[in-house]
């Protein structure tokens, strides 16, 4: 078995048809929601420590729960868009972490915290299987991982509008309020997904040569896998290994950096506004430029396991500096040390996220999927713990940056030893209805 070729040429769709753009864009939206929504407690954190008397490992336990949920619900959310498809799977996820998002208003304390996390978890878990399948049904594998950058960039896009706008909504119509206003955005899009999206043969506005252009792909034989049969396959396990061990800085990022701006540089609720914004800006940007260039490595030729690899390899060394965030002599050193890591896990994460379209068949993408994205909630909530016990017992941050200066080449050499080749899955034997 050879490595996976890259994707044979296809004339371009014609003038005006764009509308796997469109379905992008809608993508994009939903994630942006997604990490709003997400990143509402993190953003209220230091406010609710001083107003409720939080500890630092009862948070860490907040955040702990939230990823033992949402590892079980990307189980759950990845088998059923499997079955259900990314139209019906995705209103789904977001209407119930809808409700559970804005139920956070009704509570104070840890404990009722942690509840409604688990719940917003649960259906924040179909958000990248629900996007990953229908990026696989809009878009050749040319296009695939600038696709899945543009719209995981919405994770950079929803992280800059938070800091924007919570404390905004907060200072005015109390901390309960920012928890019930963008709870509200979320109905918008669902009517807007029900309406617009469609898979591409079904699509009434969908032109021809665009839908050859997306099919373009060679066709496959639909044969349902089970979960016993993918995890015999080391291509799985090269997924779900580099989403356990880089997932975890991520999240340590979106859930600590308020709080570690406010205790090392003083900045509060009116003043981290900016900072933050400037680190997701640039993960923006590593986003887009790290899935821009294995698709561009792609279109002179390169095989698709080498651009996915060299791709990670540069957005690797790009985080290494992260390491000395801590003894920045200013908050803007850090700002950029901290945003170049954001930027090199965003395009990290573009070119793993392209594993399980590049090596699994259609029907099976969402299991994957699943799989890893629970591999990669058990690495957060190991890492949850662990900062929850630094932070108590040392108030230092140094170790945490230090294991997130390391994470990604680690990442890269796991996933290479394991499926050096990038081969893809070719043959499965059909299981019992």
């Amino acid at each position: 078995m050879t490595a996976v070729p890259s994707a044979p040429d296809a004339l371009p769709p014609g003038k005006g048809a764009r509308l796997r753009w469109v379905i992008c864009g809608l993508l994009f939206a939903a994630v942006v929601l997604s990490y709003i929504d997400r990143l509402v407690l993190s953003v209220l954190k230091p406010t609710l420590q001083q107003l409720y008397g939080w500890s630092e490992t009862g948070y860490g336990d907040v955040v702990f729960w939230f990823q033992a949920a949402y590892g079980i619900g990307f189980l759950f959310f990845g088998r059923l868009i499997d079955r259900v498809g990314a139209k019906v799977g995705y209103a789904l996820a977001m209407g119930v972490w809808t409700a559970a998002h804005m139920a956070h208003a009704l509570f104070t304390s840890t404990r009722g915290f942690a509840l409604m996390r688990i719940i917003l978890a649960l259906g924040e878990s179909g958000t990248y299987p629900a996007a990953l399948a229908a990026a696989r049904d809009w878009f050749p594998r040319r296009e695939r991982a600038l696709a899945i950058g543009i719209f995981n960039a919405g994770a950079n896009m929803g992280a800059i509008i938070t800091p924007m706008i919570v404390p905004m909504i907060a200072l005015t119509m109390g901390w309960r309020g920012a928890f019930v206003v963008t709870g509200l955005f979320n109905i918008v899009w669902i009517v807007a997904w029900l309406v617009l999206y469609r898979r591409p043969r079904e699509h009434p506005k969908l032109k021809p040569t665009e839908l050859a252009y997306i099919e373009s792909d060679p066709a496959e034989e639909q044969k349902p896998v089970a979960w016993r049969r993918l995890l015999t396959t080391r291509q799985a396990w090269a997924y779900m290994s580099g989403r356990f061990l880089i997932d975890p800085i991520w999240w340590t990022f979106l859930f600590w950096l308020p709080d570690f701006f406010h205790k090392r540089y003083g900045l509060d609720l009116k003043s981290f506004g900016p900072p933050l914004v400037v680190v997701y800006v640039l993960a923006d940007l590593g986003s887009v430029a790290g899935g821009w260039y294995s698709s561009s490595l792609l279109g002179r030729g390169v095989m698709v396991g080498r651009a996915r690899k060299r791709a990670m390899l540069a957005c690797a060394l790009i985080v290494v500096p992260v390491t000395f965030a801590v003894a920045a002599p200013n908050v803007w050193i850090a700002v950029l040390l901290i945003g170049l890591a954001c930027a090199g896990h965003q395009g990290f994460s573009a070119n793993l996220f392209s594993m399980p379209a590049d090596l699994f068949p259609r029907w099976a993408i969402g299991s994957v999927v699943g799989l890893g994205g629970f591999a990669g909630a058990l690495g957060g909530m190991l890492m949850a713990k662990y900062a929850g016990w630094v932070l108590q017992q040392f108030g230092s941050y140094t170790p945490i940056f230090v294991i997130a200066g390391s994470a990604y080449l680690v990442a890269l050499v796991v996933v290479h030893l394991i499926n050096p080749r990038y081969e893809p899955v070719t043959k499965f034997a059909p299981t019992p209805s």
